[in-house]
C-alpha cells in the first residue's frame, strides 16, 4: 500500500512519565525537546505504586508465637502507613523538580499528575488523552540490571495505542534521524509520521534497511524515500547485511545520529518467547534516545 503522512494537530499533549530512576532528567529533556515545536501541553506523570509491607518482607507470623504475631503485625502495618507517606512526598518531590526543569527548558504548559495504582494501567488510562508518551527505559530499580529493560516497560509499549519516545539517562543533542525500516506497517508509519509531524521540523532522516524486507505487507525502501523528500526531510538511504541487534546500533554511532524511529513488537508475544524480540535488543543495545511506533 501506498505510504503517506499523517495529518498534524493544532495542540500536541505529551505525557512524561517519571520516576525515582536516573532516568527522569532525560524523559524530562526529551519531553521538552518534543515541546520544542510550540503549540504543546506537557503532562508529567509519577504513580505511586503501593507495595504491601508485610507480603514484601514475606509473612512469618506463622512460624512464632500469636502474641509475637499480633505485635509484628501491628508494627509492619505502621512501617507500611509511614512508607506510603515518604513516597507520596518523595513523588511530589520529583513532580516539583521534574516541571522546574521542564519550565527552564523552555516548556510553558506544564501540568502535574500524582496518581496512586499500578503503574502500566495507571499509564494507559492517562495516554487517552495524549499523542505522545515518554518512558524511560529501566525504572528505579534499573541500576541494579544495567543490561535489561524496566519490568514495566515492554508491557506499556505492548498495550499502548500511542508513539512511545523512549529517553536514555541523559539526553545528547539531535540534530538527526534515522528510521529503522524493514517495509512493514510499523515502519511504514513510522516513515509517516516523521514525514508530517512538526516535531521533525528542520530534521534530516536517513532510512536504513538491514538485509530484504520480509514482511507480506511491504513498500520499498524508495517508496519510503519519496515520501520524506515530499517532506523535504529525506537524509538519504541505506542497504546493509547482517544482524539488525548489531549493525543499528554501530550505524548510529558511527553516523552520529541523535535519534532512531522505528516500528515496535510486530510479533505476538508467543514469538517473541521463542525467537526472541529485536524491539527489546536494539532498546537495551541504542544510547541514543528512540520513538518506537506500533
Amino acid at each position: 500500500m501506498p505510504l503517506a503522512a499523517t495529518e498534524e494537530s493544532d495542540m500536541t499533549t505529551i505525557l512524561a512519565c517519571i520516576d525515582a530512576s536516573q532516568y527522569a532528567n532525560g524523559v524530562c529533556d526529551l519531553a521538552a525537546w518534543v515541546a520544542r515545536s510550540g503549540k504543546t501541553k506537557l503532562e508529567i506523570l509519577h504513580v505511586v505504586q503501593r507495595v504491601d509491607s508485610i507480603a514484601a518482607r514475606n509473612d512469618l507470623s506463622g512460624a512464632i508465637g500469636p502474641d509475637d504475631g499480633n505485635e509484628l503485625l501491628e508494627e509492619l502495618t505502621r512501617f507500611d502507613e509511614l512508607q506510603a507517606k515518604l513516597m507520596v512526598q518523595r513523588g511530589r518531590a520529583l513532580l516539583e523538580t521534574a516541571e522546574a526543569r521542564a519550565r527552564a527548558a523552555g516548556v510553558n504548559d506544564v501540568t502535574t499528575v500524582h496518581r496512586h495504582g499500578g503503574i502500566v494501567e495507571t499509564i494507559l488510562e492517562c495516554e487517552a488523552q495524549a499523542d505522545w508518551v515518554v518512558l524511560g527505559k529501566r525504572g528505579a530499580s534499573g541500576q541494579y540490571a544495567p543490561r535489561h529493560l524496566g519490568s514495566k516497560f515492554e508491557r506499556v509499549v505492548r498495550s499502548s495505542d500511542k508513539p512511545i519516545w523512549v529517553a536514555p539517562a541523559e539526553l545528547t543533542t539531535i540534530d538527526s534521524v534515522v528510521i529503522a525500516f524493514d517495509g512493514g506497517p510499523a515502519s511504514q508509519r513510522a516513515v509517516a509520521l516523521v514525514a508530517s509531524s512538526p516535531e521533525f521540523s528542520g530534521l534530516k532522516a536517513r532510512l536504513v534497511m538491514v538485509g530484504a524486507a520480509k514482511s507480506s505487507s511491504t513498500v520499498s525502501i524508495d517508496d519510503a524515500a519519496a515520501v520524506l523528500q515530499h517532506a523535504d526531510r529525506f537524509g538519504g538511504s541505506s542497504v546493509i547485511e547482517g544482524d539488525p541487534e548489531q549493525v543499528i546500533p554501530e550505524y548510529m554511532n558511527q553516523a552520529g545520529a541523535g535519534l532512531l524511529v522505528m516500528g515496535a513488537y510486530s510479533h505476538s508475544r508467543l514469538k517473541t518467547f521463542v525467537f526472541g524480540s529485536t524491539t527489546a535488543a536494539l532498546v537495551r543495545a541504542v544510547a541514543q534516545p528512540m520513538l518506537l511506533v506500533r
